[in-house]
């Protein structure tokens, strides 16, 4: 597990959950697995696990437990309601979800995810997809490069970046990190280059992923999916994300409007368990960097 993926508050978000021994429970985001075992830990075996990945690596590491409480489901989270009627499960008491790049997939070069290593431009999380981010770099137009880098990356001189990124392809193809790292670094801010060549990337894999379209999809049925008193865990990394998730909390939508029925009473499915966000302690991310963006939100249905 320590090999594959390191997980971040592990033992906080666990105990968010607040695990019933016979519920039902979801893990979005299985990875190296690090969540879904303790969950198990917790389990009778009248308990169930459904546990989603999209990553063939994460099913390799999935297929190396052997609980009769543990069901793995090899898909994207956006799927969430159409899994659980395949299966037949009408509610659960709790879903985790703990969004980005796994420590995995960020540590196998081959995979593009990482500034770190020289690889092809891939950063597809499914693999058997075809959209890859050197496609991006290569098929979209300045006005999509424009608004993927501003909105994804929120990235100040997105339409300098699209212009350079759009007069480097017209002589040679952009297909490696390097050859990409080399193109943006006399426009990074200076002594920045690094956190700006992290937003291009971030940018890149969440167009490549359609990670955002996802997130607001899995969040509108986890919704409705929720027992009453149910838990939902949401580990966020960077501001698009955590906008996301605190607008359903707060508002039981999307958009983070408040909604009123007939009567003018406010309609909220949710209720938040923590004002402010959870953030990993300093000891954590002295162990493990990656924590150090991390944003657990906690609500609980009503």
């Amino acid at each position: 597990m320590s090999e594959y993926h390191i997980p971040v508050l592990l033992n906080e978000s666990i105990e968010a959950l607040n695990i019933r021994e016979n519920g039902i429970y979801v893990d979005l985001t299985f990875g190296g697995g690090g969540h879904s075992r303790e969950i198990l830990s917790e389990l009778s075996t009248e308990g169930k696990l459904f546990s989603f990945d999209q990553d063939e690596d994460a099913q390799k590491e999935a297929e190396q437990i052997e609980n009769p409480s543990f069901q793995f489901i090899a898909a994207n989270f956006r799927h969430l309601k159409k899994y659980m009627k395949l299966y037949q499960i009408k509610a659960v008491d709790g879903i985790l979800a703990d969004l980005g790049v796994s420590s995995h997939q960020f540590d196998t070069p081959e995979r593009g995810f990482s500034t770190r290593f020289e690889a092809l431009l891939d950063m597809r999380m499914d693999q058997s997809q075809s959209l890859k981010a050197d496609d991006i770099l290569k098929n979209y137009s300045e006005k999509e490069l424009h608004k993927i880098f501003g909105m994804y990356g929120e990235i100040k001189n997105a339409k300098t970046l699209a212009q350079t990124i759009i007069r480097h392809r017209s002589e040679k193809a952009i297909e490696t990190v390097e050859e990409l790292k080399e193109i943006a670094f006399p426009i990074a801010p200076k002594h920045k280059e690094f956190k700006y060549f992290a937003q291009i990337f971030q940018a890149l894999r969440i167009e490549v992923n359609q990670e955002l379209e996802a997130l607001e999809e899995m969040l509108v049925d986890a919704v409705g999916l929720l027992k009453p008193e149910g838990r939902l865990v949401v580990l966020s990394y960077h501001s698009l994300e955590d906008r996301l998730v605190k607008n359903i909390i707060n508002s039981g939508n999307i958009r983070g409007e408040l909604e009123k029925d007939f009567y003018g009473k406010v309609i909220k499915p949710l209720q938040t368990i923590h004002r402010k966000p959870i953030v990993a302690s300093e000891e954590e991310i002295e162990q493990n960097p990656r924590a150090r963006s991390v944003k657990m939100r906690v609500a609980e249905k009503i």
